[in-house]
């Protein structure tokens, strides 16, 4: 393995790579190597965190317009290499390449609006109970903020964290995934230009054993904000209360699409489409979908002919629908989980089979389970692949009840007609965002992103409601 590889970024520094390195792989061809990767030490990300803090009292106390600047440029730059760019994205990840530029541009937007919002950071003055005193209630910045972000969207959450966390005021200490070092390392290059104080932001490349455990038992880290499983993220939360850290979790999803017999087919069916975007790689994929009985046979048949016509290849390739999944182990998951979906006694109905093409890739083809029920695994556990499960119920009540019944509440779906269910609906699905005629997946970047129960803890993501994680108020009390 060569060590002559991308280092990480400490202290305004391209820090030495040393013998500690990974090569990252295409998935949508084994034999392409994309670079190799510097793994940082325990004292890297040490070093990593005590710069941050010194450099804490420089950036914070720069004037909003200050502040504005940089992330301006970082945003401006993504969005007119999102070409370049989402190609690197699509050959580490595997995501197909419109869906890989159009996260790079993503990550531009998320820049640009937070450039913005550095200007936009407004406090509170009232009047005291108490004669002739007066209160203010500012927001101040938190100091470190821990980054540590998924594989699935190696630009888009990325972005989504260090945008707020800067414009907050507060510096950064990034960790990535280890499978998709290439774009984070891009991103770095290019923040590394824009103009922060050495120290404001910092890349640390490598496992989470090391880099990841350094930042949540650090004293010298504020707060941590982490992307991921739900067994990681009890993780974080735990490690973190041992310091009384500020900590933000978003977790996963088992996401029901509801179809009720009032639905327009074609819509429903593109809507369903979508779960498999992403190689169903995604915590807001709508791997459940909870159809009533009226219209089940018609949907079916409908997303079947989707599937079929749904074209798995290679990401670079312009034809591509669905690219492969992520890596070896990712794909042996998904096929455990197709086995165990026909041993608990249901229909894999189409899909779900490995694929041969040109190029050694992780391919396997979309898969639909029918005659399912809720209480299976494939229908309780997050696979994070290309896997749905049609589940068939009597009506609308049904449907909510079922919907309702998982661990997890990040998104739901419904596609009706009826303004009344649409209605209901809304106020009584038990997930953090609901959409109608409209898949699961596709969230703007300028509201709030963020679900209920065992998907996601502490503070809103995305939008001004980040404001909530990334500072904290202070009340002041002054009689003149």
């Amino acid at each position: 393995m060569t060590t002559d590889a991308h280092p990480n970024y400490i202290a305004g520094r391209w820090a030495p790579a040393g013998d500690a390195v990974t090569e990252n792989h295409n998935p949508s061809d084994l034999d392409d190597l994309v670079g190799t990767y510097a793994q940082a030490s325990t004292a890297q990300v040490e070093e990593a965190i005590a710069a941050a803090k010194q450099a804490f009292p420089t950036w914070t106390s720069l004037l909003p317009e200050q502040r504005q600047a940089p992330l301006e440029r970082i945003g401006d730059e993504l969005i007119a290499r999102k070409d370049e760019l989402g190609r690197l994205l699509s050959r580490e990840e595997g995501k197909p390449l419109a869906e890989g530029v159009g996260e790079i541009a993503r990550a531009g937007q998320f820049f640009k609006f937070y450039a913005g919002e550095t200007l936009r950071l407004h406090g509170d003055f009232t009047q005291s109970v108490r004669p002739g005193v007066e209160v203010e209630v500012r927001r101040e910045s938190l100091g470190v903020v821990g980054i540590i972000t998924p594989w699935n969207f190696p630009a888009a959450i990325p972005a989504w964290k260090i945008a707020p966390a800067l414009a907050y005021g507060n510096t950064v200490v990034f960790k990535p995934a280890d499978l998709v070092p290439g774009t984070a390392w891009a991103l770095a290059e290019i923040i590394s230009r824009a103009g922060l104080p050495d120290g404001a932001f910092n890349l640390v490349m490598g496992r989470g054993s090391v880099v990841g455990e350094t930042i949540l038992t650090s004293r010298d880290v504020a707060a941590v904000t982490f992307t991921g499983s739900a067994q990681t993220g009890a993780h974080v939360a735990r490690r973190c209360a041992e310091t009384m850290k500020k900590v933000q979790l978003e977790m996963g999803g088992k996401n029901p699409l509801v179809v009720l017999d009032d639905a327009d087919v074609e819509v429903a069916a593109s809507a369903a489409l979508n779960g498999y975007s992403g190689t169903g790689q995604k915590c807001t994929a709508s791997s459940r979908l909870v159809v009533t009985e009226g219209i089940h046979d018609r949907f079916v048949e409908a997303l079947t002919e989707k599937l079929n016509g749904y074209t798995v290849g290679h990401a670079l390739d312009e034809n591509t629908k669905m690219g492969p999944v992520v890596d070896e182990s990712q794909l042996q998951t998904d096929l455990d989980y197709i086995e165990l979906g026909k041993q608990e006694g249901a229909e894999l109905h189409t899909g779900g089979q490995l694929l041969n093409r040109e190029t050694r890739g992780h391919y396997l083809s979309p898969a639909l389970f029918t005659g399912t029920r809720n209480d299976m695994r494939i229908n309780r556990e997050e696979i994070f692949g290309p896997v749905c499960a049609v589940i068939k119920v009597k009506d609308y009540e049904e449907a909510l009840a079922t919907a309702n019944d998982t661990d997890y509440g990040l998104t739901s779906s419904i596609c009706t007609t009826s303004l009344k269910h649409a209605s209901h609906f809304k106020a009584n699905s038990k997930s953090g965002i609901v959409t109608v005629n409209l898949p699961t997946g596709g969230m703007d970047y300028h509201v709030p992103f963020g679900g209920m129960k065992a998907s996601s803890y502490g503070p809103r993501e995305q939008g001004q409601y980040a404001r909530e994680f990334y500072t904290v108020t202070k009340t002041t009390y002054t009689k003149p």
